[in-house]
């Protein structure tokens, strides 16, 4: 793929229907891919989709989630004209299967496999320094590479993000075999979207967690509730090397706005701000609001990453 980006631009036009009657065809300006990468020394086919051209942003998806998370701004047209937008699907979510042998192990997200994956996808699409965003697990491991890997990126957003959360359900619900793993998945996040989200981006945010692959959204919460826990750490961030921002919504009761404020009060330069009627899935489940605190943050990464 090129640092310029591939399907840059939408399509649409007229299509004779089978009832003889033209109807209008959008073609989204998203182009997905797949690439072939080693990780802890197994063969992954990893699915990554982009739009866009400019500062790269890459985006990363929440626990048991995909990509998908992100269609809002694969489509904004002006957030294309200037950032080209990249998201992909960890290993054992979405359109990236498991590896070969995976009937045999139990997945388990750690940080050192969070951060591997991560660093090879931009090794393998040759970004110098993009940005980097991400929410929920996605917004606790942007810490982590904030602080272990300042260099290799321009800025980070942490969306949802937190030092740490305590469990607080059952864990062992979402892998059982007399339970519907993906129903228990939506019904247990059901209640961190914010009560104002449209009901269309609500029930497609659910709909996602109903498709996740069995055991996986559990073994994404071992990094998000354990290995993750970066409490004791955050305050050693450098965000002259890596500068922070950090959006969470006002609903969210598991990385809470006091989660989010003892970051802001722990790191010293980061900006942060509470969004106002958001969950927990801010670009997921109500784009249009999530892009209007989303957009000036974006401008003001794009001024620190080519200061």
């Amino acid at each position: 793929m090129s640092q310029n980006g591939i399907g840059q631009n939408s399509k649409s036009h007229d299509s004779m229907g089978h009832d003889g009657m033209s109807a209008q065809v959008f073609v989204e300006p998203i182009v997905g891919r797949y690439m072939h990468l080693t990780l802890n020394g197994q063969a992954h086919r990893v699915y990554v989709e982009e739009a866009g051209a400019g500062a790269p942003l890459l985006c990363l998806h929440t626990a048991g989630a995909d990509t998908r998370q992100y269609r809002a701004l694969m489509n904004d047209a002006e957030l294309l004209k200037q950032f080209r937008v990249i998201a992909f699907d960890l290993p054992w979510h979405g359109k990236s299967s498991p590896p070969e042998g995976w009937q045999n192990s139990t997945y388990r997200l750690s940080s050192q496999d969070y951060t591997q994956a991560i660093l090879a996808v931009v090794d393998a699409l040759q970004l110098d320094r993009p940005l980097v965003m991400g929410c929920s697990i996605g917004g606790r491991i942007v810490l982590h590479l904030a602080l272990e890997h300042p260099e290799r990126f321009g800025g980070a957003i942490g969306l949802q993000s937190g030092a740490h959360v305590e469990p607080y359900y059952d864990l062992e619900w979402l892998h059982r075999s007399d339970v519907h793993g993906g129903e228990i998945a939506a019904g247990i996040v059901s209640g961190l979207i914010g009560p104002l989200s449209p009901a269309q981006h609500k029930w497609e945010t659910l709909w996602h967690y109903m498709q996740g692959g069995p055991g996986v959204f559990k073994g994404d919460l071992f990094f998000y509730n354990a290995d993750g826990d970066i409490r004791d750490r955050v305050k050693q961030i450098d965000t002259k090397k890596c500068p922070l921002w950090l959006l969470t919504g006002e609903y969210d009761y598991s990385c809470t706005p006091e989660d989010t404020a003892f970051l802001g009060k722990t790191i010293e330069g980061v900006t942060w701000q509470i969004m106002q009627g958001m969950g927990h899935f801010p670009m997921s489940e109500d784009p249009d609001k999530f892009l209007t605190y989303l957009k000036p943050v974006l401008q003001q990464a794009l001024l620190a990453r080519k200061a």
